[in-house]
């Protein structure tokens, strides 16, 4: 019989490494995120430089950047509507490194495509920062001065109004056609090359109204090109009080907006998504940040990460049943 041997500190300094591997290789999830963040973080955007959604990643992501400690490289992924972006934070290892600008076509483009690029479960909510109201727009010229002056309109002359949007399946082109089913009216879409090109349609008389994000409408409201009839959020915009909410002109359930925030690939630890979510929170108190998304036109509310899931699967709802309404399909 061999008589066991005292263990040596060497052996026991071995023995212990051996042991914290096998932790670390049962439990990647946990030790990587207990040692995060040891490296910069990739924010994917997935739109071009230049636009709402890029603009928020790079107001939110050096802040983000200073309490996580670590850099927050802003990655633009454009393409397919923003589902190029969101497949490539999908296939991303869940280990906290990547993150994704979430916006409306996480919500969206699974009512609209029959083949997306990755699958809505493969996201998941982090933290939704703040919402950006839609405007409804007619010419000034138009003699129309509210909602209800419009729909009268619409209903005496069926099918002869139309309306502009930025393309076919973009959340301008749902807008209207919520609208058109909530009021029951016929209005016929012209889709335009960009939201840019819509608006000069209107500004020309070409198209007889549209929905339009705010922040890129502002300047042509306060300069008398185009009239705001109201706002699609459920509350006045503050960068626009004086302007009705659909639903105080009759449309009580109407509520859209252009919301962003933040996701990850499914399966981020949580440990990394409670740090992100109070890092946010922190960041949102700011007074000079809140200042800098309301001057974008946003509306500043933060919702964690549970309440903005109930969030984006209500949102989800609701373009399904526009899309089956209007039977509109990309592919």
């Amino acid at each position: 019989m061999r008589t066991a041997q005292p263990l040596t500190p060497g052996a026991i300094t071995r023995r212990h490494c051996l042991a914290a591997g096998a932790v670390a290789l049962a439990l990647p999830g946990l030790v990587s995120a207990q040692a995060w963040p040891a490296k910069p973080i990739r924010l994917i955007v997935p739109f071009p430089p230049g636009g709402l959604i890029d603009n928020m990643a790079r107001l939110v992501g050096p802040r983000l950047a200073q309490e996580l400690g670590q850099p927050v490289v802003i990655d633009n992924k454009p393409g397919v509507g923003g589902n190029l972006g969101a497949a490539e934070a999908a296939r991303a290892q869940a280990d906290g490194y990547t993150l994704l600008m979430a916006s409306p076509p996480l919500t969206i483009s699974p009512a609209l495509y029959a083949s997306l690029p990755y699958k809505p479960e493969q996201i998941a909510p982090v933290g939704l920062l703040g919402r950006v109201p839609n405007v409804l727009l007619v010419n000034p010229k138009s003699g129309i001065n509210s909602v209800a002056e419009l729909l009268a309109r619409a209903r005496r002359e069926p099918g002869k109004m139309n309306y502009a949007s930025n393309g076919n399946g973009t959340s301008l082109h749902l807008s209207a056609e919520l609208f058109k089913n909530t009021a029951g009216v016929f209005i016929t879409h012209i889709p335009y090359r960009g939201a840019a090109a819509a608006v000069t349609g209107l500004i020309s008389g070409e198209v007889d109204m549209m929905f339009e994000n705010l922040p890129s409408v502002l300047g042509q409201i306060q300069g008398g090109t185009v009239k705001a009839l109201a706002v699609t959020t459920s509350r006045r915009s503050k960068t626009l009080p004086a302007v009705p909410t659909l639903a105080e002109q009759g449309m009580p359930a109407f509520d859209v907006s252009a919301w962003y925030g933040l996701a990850a690939p499914a399966g981020t630890p949580p440990a990394v998504i409670a740090a992100v979510e109070q890092a946010l929170q922190k960041i949102l108190r700011e007074p000079e940040v809140m200042r800098a998304m309301e001057s974008r036109g946003a509306d500043v509310g933060f919702l964690a990460a549970a309440p903005m899931g109930t969030f984006m699967a209500a949102d989800a709802a609701k373009w399904k049943r526009v899309a089956d309404f209007a039977k509109i399909t990309l592919g």
